[in-house]
């Protein structure tokens, strides 16, 4: 609380009032999930589609005949593929939090063995701000629990002291499942032991002007360079960057100088790195002082589907390619001590690396494309490499509605079968016309 001109973040709840700020972006097509306090009304959950539920926050977890919070949702899930699922909380703007408020993700088998389990709080700021923890289903040679066919739940609670900013509050949640396809057996495990760890010096030059989202849907797109945008005390934005297979991502954000320049806030400036599947892969928090601050990732090793053998973070979870996202937030508390804003914010990206190919799926990714360009495609009965490398292309467009790329893949055969026909009937039509009359030899046409 304010002493003085100083704000400090201490133990407990606080609420403080911050300027009007965007609420959360939920993908324009999200579904609806109602949540379950059982495993037996789960709602089922279908890759690819995004959906918004709610979450109970402030129940007390004393036991008892209290009700725990736990909501709960259903998968089913093949023995082949690996399942992750993000949960996202959304707590109301103004909440009183506490350091340790926050959400638990766990994916369960039937019997209830826990297959993973990942947490996340809103941190020392105490601040309102969206949160995302993941959990999955991994399928893994030599593991034995939780590798085969059948039905699997999705388990969140609320997790702190249970504040959460009033016993009857609720959290909105955007919940993302996602299917990756398996490899070639024989795809090498071991995680490789050096990768270059030194730190290249940020991008400089004149920074180019964007607008961050207000959700991982509308998350803005950034490549390397410098970027310029505006945040205020309170605002998270999200930012997008493709990372392909062998690429090292290196971001650092700054913001700046305030009216004035005495006070200080604990962990007002947060940034946090999360991979195409939304889990996190590193975050950093530094403190504001009115004076312009800047936050930088630790150098984290190259994007490598070995990767996910390692045994930590933030190795362990850049194990695929595609859209890596940057999450920048800003404490409420900045308003009290420095004013409302908006503060310049400065976000720098640097690429390194060299790209390399995939670990070459063998099938399909759900969504298409979420793990860049080797999302794999399923080859049809047949095929051989010359058509799977074609339809591949065709299914990997840089850009365009995921829904209609799947579309447009699953009648590339029949739509070439047809244009092929049509084509002969005009080439028949136009031979009669000039020569009268003409023997024509068909052939079935091949897709």
């Amino acid at each position: 609380m304010a002493c003085g001109a100083s704000v400090v973040a201490l133990p407990g709840s606080v609420a403080v009032a911050a300027p009007d700020v965007p609420a959360y972006a939920f993908a324009d097509d999200v579904r609806r999930a109602e949540p379950a306090t059982d495993t037996g009304d789960a709602v089922r959950l279908e890759p690819g589609a995004t959906y918004r539920s709610s979450l109970p926050h402030g129940i007390g977890t004393g036991g008892g005949t209290e009700p725990d919070g736990k909501v709960y949702y259903r998968l089913e899930l093949d023995a082949d593929s690996t399942a992750y699922v993000s949960v996202t909380a959304i707590p109301r703007p103004g909440a009183a939090l506490a350091v340790g408020d926050g959400i638990g993700v766990a994916v369960q088998d039937a019997d209830g063995t826990s297959c993973s389990y990942d947490s996340a709080t809103v941190g020392t700021s105490q601040s309102p701000r969206p949160v995302t923890a993941w959990a999955a289903r991994e399928i893994q040679p030599g593991r034995g629990l939780c590798q085969e066919a059948g039905t699997y739940y999705v388990v969140v609670e609320p997790v702190g002291t249970g504040s959460g900013g009033g016993a009857d509050d609720t959290w909105d949640l955007e919940i993302a499942p996602v299917s990756e396809p398996p490899v070639a057996k024989g795809t090498s495990t071991n995680v490789p032991g050096t990768w270059n760890s030194a730190t290249p010096a940020p991008p400089t030059g004149e920074a180019e002007s964007v607008h961050g989202g207000a959700g991982f849907t509308e998350a803005a797109a950034v490549a390397q360079g410098v970027w310029d945008d505006e945040i205020v005390p309170g605002q998270t934005l999200f930012y997008r960057v493709p990372v392909d297979w062998g690429r090292q991502l290196y971001a650092s954000v700054e913001v700046g100088s305030g009216r004035k320049s005495s006070g200080f806030v604990v962990d007002a400036l947060d940034l946090t790195l999360h991979n195409p599947v939304r889990a996190k892969v590193e975050e950093v928090g530094v403190g504001y002082g009115g004076t312009q601050k800047s936050a930088a990732l630790a150098p984290a090793p190259p994007v490598r589907y070995a990767n996910r053998y390692a045994p930590a973070n933030p190795t362990k979870s850049l194990r695929f390619a595609g859209d890596h996202y940057l999450v920048v937030h800003l404490a409420a508390e900045v308003a009290e001590a420095f004013g409302d804003g908006p503060y310049g914010l400065t976000l720098r990206v640097r690429l390194g690396g060299s790209a390399q190919p995939g670990p070459g799926y063998q099938g399909r990714a759900v969504p298409n494309g979420v793990f860049g360009k080797d999302s794999g495609i399923a080859a049809p009965t047949g095929a051989g490499p010359g058509d799977l490398k074609d339809r591949t292309r065709a299914a990997s467009p840089a850009d365009g509605d995921a829904t209609m790329r799947v579309v447009a893949v699953a009648g590339f055969g029949t739509g070439t079968a047809l244009l092929l026909v049509l084509g002969g009937w005009t080439l028949v039509g136009r031979r009669r016309a000039a020569a009268g009359q003409i023997r024509v030899s068909a052939q079935n046409p091949t897709p």
